[in-house]
């Protein structure tokens, strides 16, 4: 899942156990791990050569479309970053800088004015302007479009074209989210023109993209790899890339991505399995980097007849579930323990840092196994379901390690796990189709917060229409909180607000927390420069990529 997503999606940091400062630009961290200490960085060194091709893997699997209105998942993420430039930039220690909008402003609490750069083209050599950021937007709140972040729009009364590279968004009342969630698909850029020709198609392999990215697509051949080329003339000159080809390749079985990587067929991939990583360590075929994260593993609720949709059965699981074990065997120790579904690498670059850092200080320690008490619960909620079917990606091993630890943890408390797997297209659609939910109970959620403040997450998952709240939570107070945190101008008392909110749905949401895993990116000997952080979801990382010495 994602948008702020979900995927087949204290004190400490990089999500539990590093300091918040280790996680920021360039810095580096450690964390033990079952293996000794892993060292956690934002960046790799600089690449000083070009490279003919690289072959590059998206291990959750091939795309189901590149549209930027409709990215909702790794694999779709992490191509299109590489192709449609949004209007601002997400950088690898989660702060924001310009991309298409070279600045910005805003004259009162409900307008705000976006600069563009005058010397954008699209790969055909069409000039950018205002019309196509427009028609970029306001086609993500027609219902056909299916964007992933309409709700983005939800404030918006209108969004116009002030002149040949100004565009201005006034709002219904003050949302001092919108700016910062144009650092993802939502703010990608595409031609109008073009869009229009292409109508559902496009981003499709047949359809295809005009946008103004490092990359140009250059060919889709389904089931099999997307290739891009490079953009000579990007506009962005500090990022025009070293690599003149890019070809993605969709291994999702970890046996065989481990032979890929080590054989040099492919050359790196990001989401690294547990699995291979441990294989990948003692090597010598390349480098794997542990990288801060703002990615969640979680159990979540599928239906409200679900028995995890009672959250004294879901706090019951969590309570028979060794996070201590789970980490260590499952995640070779790259991974904290899960405090809650925010990570603090998400507002840890913020203007309330110091605000958001109080609040997530004051949430309970994550507790202990207590077999007696999850009983307990079990018998308060008695559930009429005593099997629970739980989806999870076919050929992802590390879901499968994680649902087994589950499956024997609630066999202790007289639930039954049954694990379903699915095709990694269909476990992705799952999280956007309720069609698709039909006969499950929950699914493994890979999840992942993709914009810089908590309040693009959490409403999926606790407003009453909210993408991901397929049990119809209800918590008016939560609700109010997190609508008034979205509304405040100050962000101190947004951040504030958002705390309150916070203590209380921690308490009630039906959620199985599991761990939050580090980032874990590869490249072999021959390639550097790609980011190693999880901002490489919204960010041309690819750009950043090249070889280890000369041109090739």
């Amino acid at each position: 899942m994602r948008a702020s997503r979900i995927t087949a999606p204290g004190a400490a940091l990089c999500i539990g156990l590093l300091t918040v400062s280790a996680c920021s630009s360039g810095a580096t961290g450690s964390a033990g791990g079952a293996s000794g200490a892993f060292k956690l960085t934002t960046r790799t060194p600089a690449a000083t050569g070009s490279l003919d091709e690289v072959t590059w893997n998206l291990p959750l699997g091939e795309p189901t479309t590149l549209d930027p209105a409709k990215v909702g998942d790794y694999s779709p993420n992490t191509v299109e970053a590489n192709l449609c430039d949004p209007l601002l930039r997400l950088r690898p220690d989660y702060s924001i800088a310009p991309g298409l909008a070279s600045s910005w402003k805003k004259p009162d609490d409900q307008t705000l004015v976006l600069e563009l750069r005058e010397d954008v083209k699209f790969w055909n050599g069409d000039p950018m302007t205002a019309k196509d950021v427009v028609a970029s937007l306001t086609r993500q709140s027609a219902p056909a479009t299916q964007a992933v972040n309409a709700s983005v729009l939800a404030s918006v009364k209108s969004v116009t074209a002030t002149g040949d590279h100004q565009v201005t968004i006034r709002f219904k009342q003050p949302d001092e989210l919108f700016l910062k969630s144009l650092v993802n698909g939502f703010g990608g850029v595409s031609e109008a023109s073009y869009m229009k020709k292409a109508g559902a198609s496009y981003g499709t392999a047949k359809g295809g993209l005009m946008c103004s990215g490092p990359f140009k697509l250059e060919n889709w051949k389904s089931g099999d790899s997307i290739t891009a080329v490079r953009n000579d003339q990007y506009w962005d000159a500090s990022l025009r890339p070293k690599v003149k080809k890019l070809t993605f390749k969709f291994v999702t079985d970890s046996n065989t991505l481990t032979s890929a990587l080590l054989s040099g067929q492919i050359d790196g991939s990001y989401e690294i399995p547990s699995s291979v990583a441990r294989a990948l360590r003692s090597s010598g075929a390349g480098k794997l980097y542990y990288g801060p994260s703002a990615q969640t593993n979680f159990i979540a609720p599928t239906t409200p007849s679900s028995p995890l949709a009672d959250s004294r059965v879901a706090k019951a699981l969590s309570l028979v579930l060794d996070q201590d074990a789970l980490i260590k065997n499952v995640y070779d120790g790259a991974a904290g323990k899960l405090k809650t579904v925010i990570p603090p690498l998400v507002w840890k670059n913020g203007e309330a840092a110091a605000v958001y850092a109080q609040g997530y200080g004051r949430l309970p320690a994550t507790p202990g196994t207590d077999e007696a008490k999850a009983k307990q619960l079990i018998a308060q909620a008695a559930p009429k379901k005593r099997s629970v079917i739980v989806a999870m990606p076919a050929g992802d091993q590390q879901s499968l390690q994680i649902l087994t630890f589950l499956q024997a943890a609630a066999k202790t408390i007289g639930l039954d796990v049954v694990i379903k797997q699915l095709q990694p297209t269909q476990m992705s659609d799952v999280f956007y189709d309720a069609g698709l939910r039909k006969g499950l109970d929950g699914v493994i959620g890979l999840g992942y917060v993709e914009v810089p403040d908590p309040l693009s997450y959490v409403p999926l998952f606790t407003a009453p229409d909210g993408l991901f709240n397929w049990t119809g939570y209800k918590n008016a107070e939560v609700t109010s909180l997190l609508t008034r945190a979205q509304a405040a101008t100050d962000p101190e008392k947004s951040a504030a607000l958002f705390n309150q909110a916070q203590e209380l749905y921690t308490k009630d949401l039906a959620i199985v927390p599991i761990a939050a895993p580090y980032e874990r990116m590869f490249m072999n000997k021959r390639l550097s420069g790609a980011p190693s952080s999880f901002a490489y979801i919204n960010m041309p990382w690819a750009a950043y990529l090249g070889g280890t010495g000369g041109a090739s």
